[in-house]
C-alpha cells in the first residue's frame, strides 16, 4: 500500500524508552494464587495451636449451625452450587482454615513497652513451631507498630526481633513471609521502612529483595499519594495494599454506626487503590466486620454470617478478591461467600471462553470483546486457585 511517512519511528524517538518502562511498571503476568483472607491474632493471644484452634471453632459452629440445606438461603446461594459449596467448606475447614496469618503487634495487641520483647519471642518460636508441624499458612508474619506512632525503633525492634527468632529456631526463613505496615501517614515512612528491610536482609544474610511488605491503606492522607510511580520508587519490596475500614471511616469523620464496609467513602478509597496499582502485580486485600456471634443461639451465629458474607460479596464484587478476617466465626462465610461467588458464573465463563477460542458465537445474545474475554479467562484462573481446583 502506498504511506505518506517513510519512517514513523523517526517521530517518535522516545518510545523504545516509554515502552521498556511500561513493560517495568505494569508488567504482564498471569494470575497468581493469591490468600482469600488475612486472619489477623493479637500477638499476646498467639501460640502453636493458633491455627488448629481457629480451625476446629469454625468447623464446629459450620456442623452445629449450617446445614447444607440451608446455605441457599442464608447466603442467597444458587441452588444448584449449594451441595458443592457445603462440601468444600467443610473440606477447607479441617484442611486449611487459615491462608494467610499476620501476628499482630499494632492495633489488636496496643502498647506494652515492658512486654513487647517477650511476645515477639514467644511468636517466633511458635512460627517455628508451626513450620516444622507442617501447620504454618502459607502465607504469614507480623504486623508492626507505624511510623507514624513516632517509634519507629519499636517497630523495627519488633520485626528484627521476630524474624531472628524464626530463622535462629527454624534453620532459615520459611516461605510465604510478609509483613505489614500500618498507618502510612507520610510518604516517606515507606522508603524509610524499606530501607529497614534492607539493612536487616543483609544483617540475617538474606538474598536481595526477600523482605517484601504491605501497606495499609487506613487514612485519607494515604490514599492522597497513591499514584503510578509509588511501586517502582520501592524497588519491589511492596508486594500489597490492604484496605483498613475502621481509621479510614474515622478520618472521614463518619459516626461509628457508618464505619462499614460498602460504606461509599469506602468504595471510594478502594477506586483510587485499585486505579494506583492496576498492573503492577501489587495484590488488593479488603477490611473486616468487627463483630462476631455474641452467644451460641442459632440464630445469633446465622445472622453474623449473613451479615459478614454480605460485606465479603460487596469486596467481591468491587474486584478485592482478599480481605481481613478477626473471628473463626468469619472463616465459615468467608468460605462460603468466595467458593460461591466463584462457582457462581464458572460454567458460564468457561462456555464462554471456549467460544472465543473457537470463533463461534457464545449464544444468548452475548456479544464479547477482547477485554472482557481476558476477564473471564482471569476470573476462571482465580476461581480455580481459590477452590483448590487442579
Amino acid at each position: 500500500m502506498r504511506v505518506t511517512l517513510a519512517d514513523p519511528l523517526a517521530l517518535i524517538p522516545g518510545f523504545e524508552q516509554t515502552h521498556r518502562e511500561q513493560e517495568t511498571r505494569y508488567p504482564a503476568s498471569a494470575v497468581k494464587w493469591q490468600p482469600v483472607h488475612t486472619v489477623y491474632v493479637p500477638a499476646d493471644r498467639f501460640d502453636a495451636g493458633t491455627v488448629t484452634a481457629w480451625g476446629d471453632a469454625a468447623l464446629a459452629l459450620f456442623e452445629r449451625h449450617l446445614p447444607a440445606n440451608d446455605l441457599a438461603e442464608l447466603f442467597e446461594t444458587d441452588e444448584r452450587i449449594v451441595s458443592a459449596v457445603h462440601e468444600k467448606v467443610a473440606a477447607k475447614l479441617a484442611r486449611e482454615p487459615i491462608e494467610d496469618l499476620r501476628v499482630d503487634f499494632e492495633d489488636g495487641y496496643g502498647l506494652r513497652p515492658g512486654e513487647e520483647d517477650g511476645h515477639v519471642a514467644g511468636a517466633a518460636e511458635a512460627v517455628a513451631d508451626l513450620h516444622a508441624n507442617g501447620m504454618l499458612p502459607r502465607r504469614w508474619g507480623p504486623r508492626v507498630k507505624s511510623f507514624a506512632d513516632g517509634d519507629p525503633a519499636r517497630s523495627i525492634r519488633t520485626l528484627d526481633g521476630f524474624l531472628t527468632g524464626v530463622i535462629e529456631r527454624a534453620g532459615s526463613l520459611p516461605d510465604g513471609f510478609v509483613v505489614t505496615f500500618p498507618k502510612v501517614l507520610m510518604r516517606a515512612y515507606l522508603g524509610q521502612f524499606a530501607d529497614c528491610l534492607e539493612a536487616l536482609e543483609k544483617g540475617l544474610g538474606l538474598g536481595a529483595g526477600t523482605l517484601r511488605f504491605e501497606i495499609q491503606v487506613e487514612a485519607t492522607q494515604t490514599v492522597s499519594f497513591l499514584g503510578a510511580d509509588l511501586v517502582p520508587s520501592l524497588d519491589g519490596r511492596l508486594s500489597a495494599a490492604h484496605f483498613g475500614v475502621f481509621d479510614y471511616t474515622a478520618s472521614c469523620s463518619l459516626p461509628p454506626h457508618e464505619q462499614r464496609l460498602d460504606h461509599p467513602a469506602c468504595d471510594h478509597a478502594r477506586h483510587v487503590m485499585q486505579t494506583a496499582f492496576a498492573g503492577t502485580g501489587v495484590e488488593l486485600s479488603d477490611g473486616s466486620l468487627a463483630a462476631f456471634p455474641a452467644s451460641d443461639d442459632r440464630q445469633v451465629v446465622r445472622d453474623l454470617w449473613r451479615r459478614h458474607a454480605g460485606m465479603v460479596g460487596h469486596s467481591l464484587s468491587h474486584g478485592f478478591y482478599q480481605g481481613w478476617d478477626m473471628h473463626p466465626s468469619h472463616l465459615v462465610s468467608r468460605y462460603a461467600a468466595v467458593y460461591a461467588f466463584h462457582l457462581a458464573r464458572y460454567e458460564e465463563y468457561s462456555h464462554r471462553v471456549r467460544a472465543w477460542q473457537e470463533q463461534r458465537e457464545a449464544g444468548g445474545g452475548v456479544m464479547d470483546e477482547p477485554a472482557t474475554v481476558k476477564t473471564m479467562a482471569a476470573a476462571l484462573r482465580r476461581a480455580d486457585l481459590a477452590l483448590g481446583n487442579t
